[in-house]
């Protein structure tokens, strides 16, 4: 699959994610994916100080991506 392409659908992924983390005052933006199929996201607003941002990140954005585009390996929060 070309970059652009598996970009589109991580950032269609994200989509279906950011409602529910701007509801909380939050948000995520696409930062990388690497070529070993890494992605790499910034969690912002509350997101960044929140006590549960693992559990969302692991549970809520990593499954999503990875329902999007299986062949996604692993999705890291950078800061």
């Amino acid at each position: 699959m070309e970059n652009e392409e598996l970009k589109q659908k991580v950032e269609t992924a994200l989509d279906e994610i950011r409602p529910y983390l701007l509801n909380d005052g939050g948000n995520i933006s696409l930062v990388s994916i690497d070529s070993d199929k890494v992605v790499k996201v910034r969690l912002e607003g509350n997101c960044v100080g929140c006590r549960i941002n693992q559990m969302t990140m692991k549970l809520g954005v990593e499954e999503t991506i990875k329902k999007h585009v299986p062949e996604i390996k692993e999705v890291l929060n950078v800061a």
